[in-house]
C-alpha cells in the first residue's frame, strides 16, 4: 500500500496578516499530482484540516475541491479532526461520503474502525479532548497520555482480530518532538506529552499536531505542515511523506518537498546596514521578521524597510545589549514554564515571597484548565444572537 501522510493543512490560516489561501491552492495541486504520479493508494490527513471551527465560506470551497479531485485520482482519502477543526462540523455527512471514498473520522466512535486500503488497516484518531472523551473511552485518566493509551488500546484490540497491517492516524503532542510558535498549545504544563510508546504494535504512526516534519520513533513521524506559518519555522523543508506498507510491515518512508510559494527570511542587525547590504538580496522577495538592534529606535523604519523589502510583515527592536524575553508557545516549552507556573510565581510576588501552597496550585490548575476549554468551546458554537443580528 502506498500512502501519503500529510497534516496540519489549517486552510484558512494568515500569516501576518495576510492569507495563505493561495498557497493552500498551490499545495493542494501538488497533492494532487503527487497522488496521481505515484499512484497513491491512500491520502491520509492527520488532524487540523481547517485552521478554525468555523470556516470562512472560500476555505470550505478550498477543501470541498481538495477532496473531489483526490478521490477523483482513485485513492482513498482519509481525514481525521484536530484541536482546530470542529469534529461535529468536518464529520457532517460523513457515512455518506464514506461510499465514494473520502473517509472522515472526527468521533469516538470510529477510532476502532479502520479503512482498510490494499490489505492494510488504517485507523483514524482525531484529537481527544481528555475531559470530554475519558467515559466514552472507559478510562479514569483524564490526561491526554490516559485518552490516546485507552484509543490505542481499542486499536490493538482490533488489529489482534483483523491480523493485518497498520497505520495509525493521531493528532498529538508526542514526546521527542519540537514544537514551533504556530501551534496551539492543547493542555495546561506538560500533561499533553503523549511517550511514542503508546503506538507500539504499530507498522506505522502518522502524526499531526507539530508542523515541523521529524521523526520521533522508528515509525512514528510527523509530516508537519506543508505551509509555514509562523517565523519560527524559517529553513524548515516543507514535506510530504510518501509511505509504503506491506503484508511484513513498514517498507519506506521518502520525503517529497512541497511547494513554497514565497520562502521566509529572518534577518537582523542596524537599520543602515540591512538596507545596503547586498547579501540580503535574496529576502527582497521573502516574507521578512526584521530586528533592529539600532541602540536609537529609527524613524520610520518599516516604510524604510520595506522600500527593499516589500513582504516585511514583522518588526522588532532589541538595542543592543538589552535584555530579552521569552513569551512564544515554543519558547515556554524549551524553558518548561507553563501558564500555571506563571500564575504561581505572580501569586508569590503579590504576596511577598509566599509560594502557592499545593491546594492554591491546584486552583490554578483548574481555573486555566477551564479557560483554555471555554476558549475551544467558544470556537465551535455560533451564538445565535449572532446568527439574527448578522454577526460574522
Amino acid at each position: 500500500m502506498r500512502m501519503v501522510h500529510t497534516s496540519d493543512w489549517h486552510l484558512g490560516r494568515s500569516f501576518h496578516g495576510v492569507g495563505l489561501l493561495p498557497a493552500q491552492a498551490a499545495y493542494v495541486d501538488h497533492l494532487v499530482d503527487l497522488v496521481r504520479r505515484e499512484r497513491v493508494d491512500a491520502l491520509v490527513v492527520s488532524g487540523d484540516v481547517y485552521d478554525r471551527a468555523l470556516p470562512a465560506p472560500d476555505t470550505v470551497a478550498l477543501l470541498s475541491e481538495a477532496v473531489t479531485r483526490l478521490v477523483d485520482t482513485g485513492a482513498q482519502v482519509v481525514l481525521s479532526s484536530g484541536n482546530h477543526d470542529s469534529a461535529i462540523r468536518l464529520g457532517f455527512a460523513a457515512g455518506l461520503l464514506e461510499r465514494s471514498g473520502l473517509h472522515i473520522r472526527s468521533s469516538v466512535s470510529g477510532i476502532a474502525r479502520p479503512v482498510v486500503v490494499e490489505g492494510v488497516a488504517v485507523y483514524a484518531v482525531p484529537y481527544l479532548e481528555p475531559s470530554q472523551v475519558a467515559d466514552a473511552l472507559g478510562t479514569e485518566a483524564r490526561t491526554h497520555p490516559g485518552v490516546l493509551t485507552a484509543a490505542m488500546d481499542a486499536v490493538r484490540a482490533d488489529v489482534a482480530v483483523r491480523g493485518l497491517p497498520c497505520v495509525v492516524m493521531a493528532h498529538a503532542f508526542v514526546a521527542g518532538g519540537a514544537p514551533t510558535d504556530s501551534e496551539r498549545d492543547i493542555a495546561v504544563g506538560g500533561v499533553s506529552v503523549v511517550h511514542p510508546d503508546v503506538f507500539a504494535g504499530v507498522d506505522y504512526a502518522a502524526l499531526g499536531h507539530l508542523h515541523r516534519p521529524q521523526q520521533v520513533a522508528d515509525a512514528v513521524r510527523y509530516s508537519g505542515s506543508p505551509v509555514a506559518m509562523s517565523f519560527s519555522e524559517a529553513g524548515h523543508r516543507k514535506v510530504s511523506l510518501l509511505v509504503e506498507v506491506d503484508e511484513r510491515g513498514l517498507r519506506q518512508v521518502a520525503e517529497v518537498e512541497a511547494p513554497v510559494e514565497r520562502p521566509i527570511a529572518l534577518l537582523r542587525g542596524d537599520l543602515e546596514e540591512l538596507l545596503a547590504d547586498p547579501r540580503h538580496a535574496a529576502a527582497e522577495s521573502a516574507w521578512v521578521q526584521v530586528t533592529l538592534t539600532d541602540r536609537i529606535r529609527p524613524a520610520g523604519a518599516m516604510e524604510r524597510l520595506r522600500a527593499r523589502f516589500p513582504y516585511a510583515v514583522e518588526l522588532r527592536f532589541e538595542p543592543t545589549g538589552a535584555p530579552t524575553e521569552i513569551s512564544t508557545y515554543a519558547a515556554r516549552m524549551r524553558s518548561a514554564r507553563s501558564e500555571v507556573d506563571v500564575c504561581c510565581d505572580f501569586l508569590g510576588h503579590v504576596r511577598g515571597g509566599v509560594a502557592a501552597s499545593d491546594a492554591e496550585r491546584q486552583v490554578l490548575v483548574d481555573a486555566v484548565e477551564a479557560a483554555r476549554l471555554a476558549r475551544a468551546d467558544a470556537d465551535d458554537r455560533v451564538p445565535s444572537e449572532g446568527r439574527r443580528s448578522g454577526a460574522a
